[in-house]
């Protein structure tokens, strides 16, 4: 199975993404990313992949 880190003290709170992959993390009222999903289904791969892409800061990666 797939996981979603995060390095926190590197993300800037863009938003690409959650926009990327809404059902899998989102960004609070304070702009904090949360991976609501941290265990990615083979399903939901895909949108996993997209969300790591599109980082401009590089603040997520699958392992």
């Amino acid at each position: 199975m797939m996981r979603i880190e995060l390095d926190r003290p590197r993300c800037e709170g863009h938003g690409l993404c959650e926009e990327a992959a809404p059902s899998l993390l989102h960004l609070d009222d304070e702009g904090e990313l949360v991976i609501d999903v941290p265990e990615v289904a083979e399903s939901d791969q895909d949108l996993a992949r997209a969300a790591v892409r599109v980082c401009p800061v590089a603040a997520l990666r699958l392992v």
